[in-house]
């Protein structure tokens, strides 16, 4: 779809159900359009045991004292800011202070966390939800399995994996009650908890989105096992080793809050590579290697509940592009693959209720794989992506899912994506800059940027470079009057003032930035001008290129050369040889889909041409992708680090790729910056700067922010009791 009629769609949405009330298809009933009724928590007891959420059927209430809530919208919360990972659980007291108030305001009824945090998130939110009764923040609340050891052994039941899983359950909801000392554990939260939550919690989601390799490697050294019989929850006859493991966690779970007079839903975290169903025209055999199926597990004796839950996105696997029943599902009038992949969970879980815990798309220049609609692993402006959200989120309420978890609340610089993870080196930095060609971390509703920027926005008009800490590399009476240049944690800033007014309209202006070792034998259609350049940017008319010099540049050398996606003249890539390639991204390999046996090419995302606009969150026309603007003789540019040739900013290291196809790093003393225009090649300064090891960040509501929450606020309004 495209973006005008996304945001006409999200925003005809908004206005039908806030003004009144909507229908709702998966259970027929009428929905109150009541934004102020009450969000506090209104338990029954059963059994002995106090509950506010529940399942009934295929459906999940929440139990609130405004009405029954049967749509459970929620927001996915990292433990970390930027400049930290994820064991570091960095995120303050005085973040969470901030945070969760705007998560309400929002209209999200609940927010998840993965793993146990630091004592004061629970002080922070018993402290907000005790200051707000009447519209607290709900909690679904995780455990980790032991993810490096399940790796390395292939076995669920290996020495020492069951023990720390469960463990870590007796942890997590001691912390939940405020009734536990978890003691100090290199990547875990300790500490004293006395904060007691559990009158907020409405759900634990265990484990993670489990590796297909390693699963089918367990279940099979662990063949014969008797199902897990449990008080609460119980493996069936026809449970797999992996899901009479995970049967026992839930129902330790379920044993422990029941000692301290608690019943919730439960699930397990579940995803697409690893669910129930089969998909005969997949590509890849690992995503439909195994299936772990909540079927078959038996949780009848636990009042809380018990229901499926999946991460669940729209660009992944491929199998939504080709399987018939899915790629060509007919919903709402029209062709939607993710709505028909919904309907086949949905279907195939009969009986208990089904919630996308994860779904979203991020708001990144770069993209991973392409998706059916539009619906891509990012590329999308910051707009676009939250229209996306929003209609998915209708989509998932429409077919009869129980609930939608946006992914996430912020920004993570620390994430890292298959087609970009090679050229983030070291990898142990990644956290310390921010790659906007990595889509996994920009999938935030709150944009996390760097507040030590230059304070430069691109938009055409360069008096904010009077202001801005940039150096002056270069000055002449020439046809290149003048280069300033800044940097950030994300971009190096360029502004360039040439002799006449749009002087690159009427001959190509060309910068060459030099990182690496290596000789490119000339610039685009320069031979011989700064031959040691490794990337360059072309401004001819009205649009501007990004190039590599074919010798370092990674697609041909590691997915041409090396793994022969696609054939390389091997001229091209020696040392001098005067080919540029243009940059871009691969977003899917070679492969061949099943069935029809049809082989389809590699397929990539195009950087080109580079976006022009502005950068400035309150203008209209603001686009975060936008890397250039100009007007009169002066072009602005901020260029992403990556794509100047560094594959670590914060320690000046440049991305070296061999002849064989090896990345590997370079040391870099100053970039070289060479400006060609006509005839002339203004060779600059360069410029350099301090290594760092801290950053300071800034959050900001992305653009589409409210278009978004208006849609939660109005799909979180309850039932009419």
């Amino acid at each position: 779809m495209t973006r005008p009629l996304v945001l006409v769609a999200v925003c005809l949405l908004a206005a039908v159900v806030l003004a009144g009330c909507s229908s709702d298809e998966s259970s027929g009933t009428a929905r109150s359009a009541e934004p102020n009724a009450s969000r506090a928590p209104a338990p029954d007891v059963v059994d002995g045991l106090s509950r506010i959420a529940r399942t009934d059927g295929e459906r999940m209430l929440l139990q609130l004292a405004g009405g029954d809530v049967d749509f459970i919208t929620g927001v996915n919360v990292g433990p970390t800011v930027a400049g930290t990972q994820p064991g570091e659980l960095a995120v303050s007291a005085e973040v969470w202070r901030r945070w969760l108030p705007m998560i309400a305001e929002a209209g999200f009824h609940s927010i998840r966390i993965y793993t146990v945090q630091p004592p004061h998130f629970y002080e922070e939110l018993l402290a907000y939800n005790e200051a707000h009764p009447e519209h607290p923040i709900y909690l679904v609340h995780g455990v980790w399995i032991p993810e490096e050891k399940f790796t390395e052994t292939r076995d669920l039941y290996a020495p020492g994996i069951r023990e720390e899983f469960h463990e870590d359950i007796a942890g997590a909801v001691g912390a939940i009650h405020g009734d536990v000392i978890l003691p100090p554990r290199a990547g875990y939260a300790s500490g004293t908890y006395t904060a007691d939550v559990s009158p907020w919690l409405i759900s634990w989601a265990l484990g993670i989105e489990m590796d297909p390799v390693a699963t089918s490697k367990s279940d099979r050294l662990n063949t014969g096992r008797l199902p897990y019989i449990g008080r609460y929850v119980s493996a069936t006859a026809q449970a797999s080793p992996t899901e009479s493991w995970l049967a026992e966690g839930l129902d330790e779970v379920a044993r422990l809050e029941a000692e301290r007079g608690v019943t919730v839903p439960l699930t397990f975290s579940n995803w697409p590579t690893t669910d129930p169903l089969k998909h005969p025209t997949e590509p890849l055999p690992k995503e439909d290697l195994v299936g772990i199926d909540a079927n078959h597990l038996d949780a009848s004796k636990w009042p809380g509940g018990y229901y499926a839950s999946y991460h669940a996105y729209p660009y992944y696997p491929d199998f939504q592009r080709y399987e018939p029943g899915i790629a060509d599902f007919q919903h709402q009038g029209k062709t939607d693959p993710y709505a028909g992949y919904l309907t086949r969970l949905r279907e195939h879980h009969t009986g208990i209720p089904v919630v996308v815990l994860e779904y979203g798309v991020p708001s990144s220049i770069g993209s991973a794989h392409g998706g059916p609609l539009g619906r891509d692993q990012g590329g999308h402006s910051e707009q676009n992506a939250m229209a996306i959200n929003a209609e998915l989120m209708q989509v998932q309420r429409e077919v009869g899912i129980s609930g939608g978890f946006v992914f996430e609340w912020t920004d993570e610089w620390f994430k890292f994506t298959w087609n970009t993870i090679d050229y983030e080196l070291p990898r142990e930095r990644r956290q310390l800059w921010h790659n906007p060609l990595t889509n996994e971390s920009m999938f935030g509703l709150l944009a996390i940027e760097d507040a030590d920027t230059p304070g430069i926005t691109i938009d055409g008009d360069v008096r904010d470079w009077d202001a801005a800490p940039a150096q002056v590399i270069h000055e002449s009476k020439g046809r290149v009057a003048e280069v300033r240049a800044a940097k950030d944690s994300s971009y190096l800033y360029l502004r360039v003032r040439v002799d006449e007014p749009e002087a690159w309209k009427r001959s190509p202006l060309t910068i060459g930035f030099d990182v690496a070792p290596g000789n490119a034998g000339g610039l685009p259609d320069r031979p011989g001008a700064a031959p040691a350049s490794d990337t360059a940017v072309v401004f001819n008319g009205s649009e501007a290129r990004a190039y590599v010099r074919a010798s370092n540049d990674p697609n041909a050398l590691v997915y041409g050369r090396r793994l022969k996606f696609f054939d390389v003249d091997p001229r091209s890539v020696e040392e001098g040889s005067g080919v540029w390639n243009e940059q871009r991204l691969i977003t899917n390999k070679p492969y061949k889909v099943p069935v029809t046996n049809e082989a389809r090419p590699a397929e990539w995302f195009d950087l080109n041409p580079l976006a022009t606009g502005t950068t400035n969150p309150r203008d209209p026309g603001f686009d975060r992708r936008t890397i250039w603007a100009a007007d009169g003789d002066t072009i602005e540019l901020r260029l992403p680090h990556l794509m100047v040739g560094f594959s670590d900013p914060s320690s000046r290291r440049a991305l070296v790729v061999r002849r064989d196809g090896v990345i590997t790093t370079a040391p870099v003393k100053r970039v070289g910056i060479t400006v060609a225009l006509g005839a002339e090649v203004a060779v600059t300064k360069g410029y350099s700067w301090d290594t760092w090891n801290r950053v300071k960040w800034t959050e900001r509501e992305k653009a589409g922010y409210d278009q978004l929450t208006e849609v939660v606020k109005a799909l979180s309004a309850p039932t009419r009791r």
